[in-house]
């Protein structure tokens, strides 16, 4: 899996951990019954964590219980029969194709990271990236001459994923006339996109310059990295994209995730209304 699932795993893991300590104190692994986990459940859940927060920590404690029975430390699974918080789906923020011109237009092309935030954010809505996929992309990697990235996505598993011209071009530009003036720490000789001091990009820094930039041109809508990989997607399935290659693209397991932007398509389904709905139109 992933470094950031990992980590999360282990927090997980390290609450159930401090809750049978101060309730259940000395009691041994074998010993942990269903029972105890509802109770554990009933705390996190007074702690106000989101139902999304409280199924993740849920399914990293499954996935713990599942290794211990594997590893013979238990001989019975407690969390077998336990329930999951039933999840709300909820639709994601999407940026129109003005709105996206007009935040890449915003940018400070003066600044030497004007131009890498300009390949960077044009590169994540050209592909489809996840915050985490456009930070730790390598040069090696680029293979523009064809119109190719190999993404290295969760669970370092690769994908080959198109990128459009202006992408091409911006990375060219960046890389070649930007990117070669700069120190490069020891080990981030292969990443692409470089902060200051020569280092690969946190996913902070990526928030941060999209909400800096969302705040110049007085943008209302709540967005994040994610936004422009949910445009992406978005605006594929608008313009008649088959689901199973945005699937492809996307990097995702299951095409139930990538269904999620069938229902995004409004002017669709106001056509779709329009002119089968006997009363729509009157």
């Amino acid at each position: 899996m992933s470094d950031n699932t990992v980590d999360a795993y282990i927090h997980d893991t390290e609450l159930l951990g401090v809750f049978m300590q101060e309730q259940y104190a000395g009691i041994k692994m074998q010993d942990i019954e269903r029972k105890h986990l509802q109770e554990f459940i009933v705390r996190i859940n007074e702690f106000e964590f989101t139902e999304g927060t409280q199924a993740r920590v849920l399914s990293g404690i499954k996935s713990f219980f599942k290794y211990l029975l594997l590893e013979e430390v238990i001989k019975k699974n407690p969390t077998e029969l336990l329930d999951s918080p039933k999840l709300k789906r909820t639709l994601p923020t999407v940026l129109s194709i003005e709105e996206i011109e007009e935040l890449f237009s915003a940018i400070d092309h003066s600044k030497p990271e004007g131009q890498r935030n300009r390949a960077m954010l044009e590169t994540m809505y050209s592909c489809g990236l996840r915050v985490s996929e456009l930070t730790a992309l390598k040069i090696s990697n680029l293979h523009l001459e064809v119109g190719f990235v190999r993404v290295i996505g969760k669970g370092n598993k690769e994908r080959l994923t198109p990128i459009g011209g202006e992408a091409v071009k911006q990375i060219k530009l960046y890389k070649d006339h930007v990117r070669v003036h700069m120190p490069v720490k020891a080990g981030s000789e292969d990443i692409l996109f470089l902060n200051k001091r020569g280092s690969q990009l946190s996913r902070v820094m990526v928030f941060l310059v999209l909400k800096e930039l969302a705040k110049k041109i007085g943008l209302k809508k709540n967005i994040h990295p994610h936004t422009l990989r949910h445009s992406f997607a978005t605006h594929l399935v608008e313009r008649g994209a088959d689901l199973r290659a945005v699937q492809e693209m996307l990097g995702h397991k299951s095409i139930t995730t990538t269904e999620i932007y069938t229902h995004l398509d409004r002017g669709y389904l106001r056509q779709t209304l329009e002119k089968y709905h006997p009363r729509f139109g009157k």
